[in-house]
């Protein structure tokens, strides 16, 4: 099936009226060092969303693919927008959605900076029962595997991120660049004196951009990771669709 961007308005009205569910991709354009692309969290956070393209009782929307990136400004090709900026569009664009029928949406996020923004307008949204639209992490969904799979804390341009998106676009990823990645990458995020963090932006504490440990990146574990975030996805999918809405929104006070 097509995602709606793809559709026409006429075929869209049929798709929207079959579906039971809306599925929002979000991510970033930010570094990602040296060997990954700017684009890494969108593109992934739309590899997910896309394989639900072959559900009836889903509707993949547009990627929105500039998120909370500020933390990265300091290397090149970073673009990035408010965290209140970013909460209030992805807000407006559920609730665009939710004008069409559609009160259910799962946002597959691409990227960490975006999860606090993403929490708040996933409550303004149901408390306001305008919509239920949890975020869901594509890292949370495969951390058992994950760990199994790679020797690192990881966290950023690790070995993970750069596994999945070797499967997912092998033209975009520079093998050649991961030693240097790793040579400046630290070994897990951010900075802490006495409890206290100090780092507030990755240049703080990673030369290269990277955290983790990328040269452990396989494209074969990348596509064991692809699989089972898409079935995770899709658990998530079928969980909400059997969900009445009327179950989704707050309880009241006793």
């Amino acid at each position: 099936m097509r995602t709606l961007a793809e559709h026409t308005t006429t075929t869209a009205a049929e798709a929207l009226e079959a579906a039971e569910v809306a599925v929002l991709p979000v991510g970033s354009t930010e570094q990602h060092g040296p060997a990954l692309p700017l684009g890494m969290d969108h593109l992934a956070a739309e590899a997910f969303a896309r394989t639900a393209t072959d559900r009836e009782d889903a509707v993949v929307l547009p990627t929105l693919p500039v998120g909370v990136s500020v933390h990265h400004r300091q290397f090149d090709g970073t673009l990035y927008v408010s965290d209140e900026t970013f909460e209030r569009y992805v807000t407006e664009t559920i609730e665009s959605v939710a004008e069409h029928g559609l009160r259910k949406a799962v946002v597959v996020n691409g990227h960490g900076g975006n999860s606090p923004a993403l929490n708040r307008a996933a409550r303004r949204l149901r408390d306001e029962r305008t919509a239920f639209a949890p975020p869901w992490n594509w890292w949370d969904g495969v951390e058992d595997l994950a760990a199994d799979l790679f020797d690192e804390d990881g966290g950023h341009a690790d070995a993970a991120e750069t596994s999945l998106l070797w499967h997912l676009h092998e033209d975009l990823v520079d093998p050649d660049a991961l030693e240097t990645a790793e040579d400046g990458a630290s070994d897990s995020w951010g900075e802490s004196v006495a409890g206290a963090a100090v780092a507030f932006d990755t240049i703080d504490f990673s030369d290269s951009g990277a955290v983790g440990r990328p040269t452990q990146a396989d494209p074969e574990k990348g596509e064991r990771l692809f699989e089972a975030g898409r079935d995770r996805l899709d658990a998530l999918l079928d969980w909400l669709v059997e969900r009445p809405l009327a179950d989704c929104w707050p309880g009241e006070h006793k």
